[in-house]
């Protein structure tokens, strides 16, 4: 499951690595969740095969919409930057085969497409966050039964925090780093600036611990 915003110059890539898995049993469908895009995404999505489902504009609002689109037992959450990466179909089997994993949820390795040494360092850092304080973000991944996704009460309907309000609900004990890496844009990071980007998530990252409404977070820092 996608959720899509004016999406087009990366979609394509990310869609490509996910029908690696056609003809496995592993995919029964990909659901985009768009949310009003004024470019080519809808085109793109329905191109390479996916159910392209109109959901209000708002990262939680459309992986809500997407997840109870989703006809599996089991939902794979990715952002439309990022692709999976080339053992993912494996990664995601064994997860799924093991009924200990039925209340458990797998995360993919994060990683940039950029060959600094801070592209490295940042990924580091992400691997030591997911692992210790049990927040791997949305760019990781997330793989999930539906009934358990359903009894958590699923993501919530916000702009951003919505990746990490229900981690948080899963606990640490119960995420699982899968095998397999998620290769994610480095644009963000190039654009802004390494220190920058990650200090301002950062920021944002400790306002929510601290009650922020993240409506007043997004307002804040866009």
């Amino acid at each position: 499951m996608i959720p899509t915003l004016d999406a087009a110059s990366g979609l394509g890539a990310s869609l490509a690595t996910i029908e690696t898995a056609r003809g496995t049993g592993l995919l029964r469908e990909i659901v985009v969740a768009d949310g009003g895009s004024a470019d080519a995404t809808p085109a793109i999505a329905e191109a390479a095969g996916a159910r392209v489902v109109r959901a209000p504009r708002g990262r939680g609002s459309q992986l809500v919409a997407g997840a109870a689109a989703a006809e599996g037992e089991w939902l794979c959450f990715l952002h439309a930057d990022t692709q999976a990466g080339p053992r993912w179909c494996d990664a995601v089997a064994g997860f799924i085969a093991d009924p200990a994993n039925a209340e458990r949820a797998g995360y993919f390795a994060f990683r940039l497409d950029d060959g600094s040494s801070s592209a490295r360092r940042l990924e580091r850092l992400v691997a030591w966050r997911s692992r210790v304080l049990g927040l791997p973000y949305g760019d990781q991944g997330l793989v999930i039964a539906k009934r358990f996704y359903s009894e958590l009460g699923g993501f919530p309907a916000l702009p951003l925090m919505e990746d990490v309000a229900l981690v948080r609900r899963i606990g640490r004990r119960r995420l699982v780093a899968l095998e397999a890496t998620a290769l994610t844009s480095a644009a963000r990071y190039r654009r802004d600036g390494y220190l920058r980007r990650s200090l301002r998530n950062l920021v944002c990252l400790t306002l929510y611990f601290l009650g922020v409404s993240p409506r007043l977070i997004q307002r804040l820092y866009g």
